[in-house]
């Protein structure tokens, strides 16, 4: 079994190698990708910025980056995706240092739950998500994607690292320092 699905993930993404050459050959044969990738990545701009019609926007101006720079993508062992959600964070970075508009966080019940569990362990859900929002606002930019990527969409530390440009290591490091200042954070009375 195992043998079957490492196979079919190979042919994946012997498939997206194949279509990835394909569009820097020639740029009508990048729509497969957008097709694949147009979901998941207006989901990833629009939890960021709160507004479908913006993240249309922005998430158009993605792959346009996205087709425009094609020539200098490079495999490293992590998926299109992780490259175009790179580019997605640019964009949406742009776009807040350009409109001085701030960022917009989605927090779902089971986003909560997620980084509830690992970060608490005397408090109530109720304390916690009580207090969450206002954590949240005291963190820097870079250590909130951080958060976004790990917690609420829950990326392995990997992908993490190449959508950041970081190493793996220094994507754990980075979280669990995250995660200390938001106990700190919580801790604190107001």
């Amino acid at each position: 079994m195992k043998e079957t699905t490492a196979s079919v993930m190979s042919i994946g993404q012997l498939a997206e190698d194949e279509q990835i050459r394909l569009a820097m050959a020639n740029p009508d044969d990048f729509r497969p990708l957008y097709e694949t990738y147009f979901k998941r990545v207006y989901l990833f701009v629009l939890h960021r910025v709160g507004d479908k019609d913006l993240a249309g926007d922005l998430t158009q101006q993605v792959f346009l980056n996205a087709l425009s720079h094609l020539g200098r993508y490079q495999f490293r062992g992590f998926p299109f995706s992780a490259w175009l959600f790179r580019i997605a964070i640019n964009q949406c970075n742009e776009f807040f240092r350009k409109t001085k508009r701030s960022r917009t966080v989605v927090l779902e019940d089971s986003m909560i739950e997620n980084l509830f569990t690992e970060l608490t362990a005397d408090q109530t859900l109720e304390e916690w998500e009580n207090k969450l929002p206002a954590i949240l606002e005291k963190l820097e930019e870079d250590e909130l994607y951080v958060i976004e990527l790990r917690f609420f969409e829950e990326r392995p530390f990997k992908e993490i690292a190449d959508i950041l440009g970081i190493t793996e290591n220094n994507a754990k490091v980075r979280t669990y320092r995250i995660l200390e200042k938001m106990k700190k954070l919580f801790l604190q009375k107001r």
